[in-house]
């Protein structure tokens, strides 16, 4: 244990930490110190800088969870020293893992004996669980083409081009291509018709996305399912499907029950879903369930046995703590069907709530679906001022809210949204809130003069070239017109006081 140095005799002032000589000096950013400090100066020092991070619950760029309860907090912090690894060492932990892929997998359809356990494993996320089913796709591919003596060094992937950047590290990192699927305006998801039309025989699989990271749309699994089965069948090609249910595998099962998605559909291998996400666990644990023994390779599994007792392993990492992995047994088991239909229908009331509150303003257009993940996704109709989506999206950081801006993908990158991603701890109060201050920021854009992005324009009805101002001037203009309208508002106050 490091021991911290004691205070010197004149430095009186280390009790108050806010007045010590730990605080008068910059911290460290690219050597470690010397010395060491008192534990409640640097407590109080990082956690003072933490400060200026953004309030969790008001990030709504995020879909990963940032609340959970006290009772479930406290188990975190009492197994957050083991590592899930050693498995004959913390068996117990072992087990609430195996319970854990056994529930996912049923509630998932796979075809499985009452008492059968699933294949599957637990994963620091769905990057991790893609990159697993990205690699046992692609041996299996491999191991089919040596059998039929065929070549197996051009294997592809085809997606839609909303996929989440995950896909594009396998196979960046794995050397497979990636064929991608343009979406275009209006339809914001991979078209079923022209993924199967890509496939090839050296397609490895078809990745589908049940909730899609940018307007939270589900593609359509089962018409995919349906036109690759006709393909295989005129081809006597056996092209698989991965769904990539990162967002939505915990929201379908319990709101839309009768969606056809996963291994209810005889081509579905494989799927990833994130524990950390709609599965309610804080970040840092995805799953990765496979339809059967068949499609996971054998070859792809390590047997060690220096940790004490033999054991198997199939991940990318080794050592990882099993806090998420106890913390997702105990949100299966606290809440249960009943408590996860309960948070997704609430989910998506507030969902609704929002919607409904951005389209009285009539300047947005929604671009989110009201079936699929809890999010709203919007542009705005008119932007001939000048001020788009990403003034929108820094202007209501001044509330707080985290809400970003982005471009669709490739097809429709044109398309400028704005997207909020509604989580179990966004509250209906805070959806009510944040429509007042979308108005609120609209209604200070239409005082703001418009914005000008160059130094000359040209007039095409005579050709008459006039200069723009420059950043300077128009910097200078908003700020006045700005300040002239902070100084009404507070002269409109005070004469609201003075009457009162």
């Amino acid at each position: 244990m490091v021991l911290s140095r004691p205070a010197s005799e004149s430095d009186l002032s280390v009790l108050s930490t806010s007045a010590s000589r730990y605080v008068r000096d910059s911290l460290p950013r690219y050597k470690m110190p010397e010395s060491s400090i008192p534990k409640e100066a640097a407590y109080q020092i990082i956690h003072d800088e933490l400060l200026l991070d953004c309030k969790p619950k008001l990030n709504l760029a995020s879909f990963v969870t940032t609340l959970m309860e006290p009772e479930c907090d406290k188990l975190v912090m009492e197994s957050i020293n083991k590592n899930y690894v050693d498995m004959d060492e913390y068996p117990v932990t072992t087990e609430l893992h195996n319970r854990c892929v056994n529930m996912i997998a049923r509630l998932f359809h796979t075809p499985l004996g009452e008492s059968e356990d699933a294949i599957g494993v637990g994963t620091v996320g769905s990057s991790e669980a893609i990159m697993l089913a990205g690699l046992a796709f692609k041996r299996k591919w491999q191991n089919r083409r040596k059998a039929e003596g065929k070549p197996f060094d051009k294997p592809n992937i085809v997606t839609g081009a909303n996929v989440q950047v995950c896909w594009e590290k396998f196979a960046r990192y794995f050397e497979v291509e990636l064929k991608e699927v343009n979406v275009r305006e209006g339809y914001y998801v991979m078209d079923p018709v022209k993924a199967v039309e890509m496939v090839d025989e050296n397609t490895i699989c078809v990745a589908a996305i049940l909730g899609s990271t940018y307007n939270g749309e589900f593609e359509d699994v089962k018409l995919l399912n349906d036109l690759l089965l006709e393909k295989n069948k005129q081809t006597g090609w056996d092209t698989p499907i991965h769904v990539d249910a990162a967002s939505g595998g915990f929201i379908a099962p319990f709101i839309y029950p009768e969606l056809e998605w996963d291994f209810r559909l005889p081509l579905v291998k494989s799927i990833n879903v994130s524990g950390h996400k709609y599965g309610l666990v804080y970040a840092g644990i995805g799953w990765n369930i496979w339809r059967s023994k068949d499609d996971l390779p054998e070859e792809l599994i390590f047997h060690i046995k220096y940790l004490g007792a033999e054991q198997s392993t199939f991940t990318l990492n080794f050592s990882k703590g099993s806090s998420q992995i106890i913390a997702q047994y105990y949100q299966l088991i606290r809440l249960g069907q009943e408590g996860y239909k309960n948070i997704m229908e609430n989910c998506h009331e507030n969902a609704m709530v929002l919607k409904e509150g951005l389209e009285k303003t009539g300047r947005f257009e929604i671009l989110s679906k009201d079936d699929g993940v809890p999010v709203v996704a919007f542009s705005l109709k008119n932007k001939k001022a000048g001020h788009d989506e990403f003034v929108v999206s820094k202007m209501l950081r001044r509330f707080g809210w985290i809400v970003p801006a982005y471009p669709m993908p490739a097809g429709a990158q044109h398309v400028i949204v704005l997207r909020v991603v509604i989580r179990a701890e966004f509250s209906r109060t805070l959806a009510e809130r944040l429509v007042h201050d979308i108005t609120t920021v609209l209604h200070e854009l239409d005082k703001l003069p418009p914005k000008v992005s160059s130094e000359v324009e040209e007039n095409g009805d005579n050709g008459v070239v006039s200069k723009r101002k420059s950043d300077l001037e128009t910097q200078r203009e908003v700020t006045t017109h700005w300040k002239n309208y902070v100084i009404a508002q507070k002269e409109i106050k005070r004469q609201k006081v003075m009457a009162s």
